[in-house]
């Protein structure tokens, strides 16, 4: 059984930093991919940042200059440094771990950027 915890979140205010960390546990070997989501209420998930085992990453229009995402094999655990932070960030953010076709989600942590 594949499980993802995420860590890390809480309130920072405009132009502040937070690192997020997601970490996997379970069987987990081979090429996999992980990525971060958030949600704000009453609007749709979207990916904030992805990355493969590779280290091919990617990363919505809006977080590109102030995002990266990073992956540490061995420990099988993904990171998001959050730099420049603004209120539009808030939102709950989520992990998910793709692998041969099944997708793996965290409950959540929320990030609210407010002064």
């Amino acid at each position: 059984q594949v499980q993802v915890v995420e860590s890390g979140g809480g309130l920072v205010q405009p132009g502040g930093s937070l690192r997020l960390s997601c970490a996997a546990s379970g069987s987990i070997f081979g090429i996999y991919t992980m990525g971060w989501y958030r949600q704000d209420p009453g609007k749709q998930r979207e990916l904030v940042a992805a990355i493969t085992t590779g280290g091919t990453t990617t990363y919505v229009d809006s977080v590109k200059g102030r995002f990266t995402i990073s992956m540490d094999n061995a420990k099988k655990t993904m990171y998001l440094q959050m730099n420049s932070l603004k209120p539009e960030d808030t939102a709950v953010y989520y992990c998910k771990l793709n692998r041969l076709g099944s997708g793996y989600w965290g409950q959540g942590i929320q990030v609210t950027v407010s002064s």
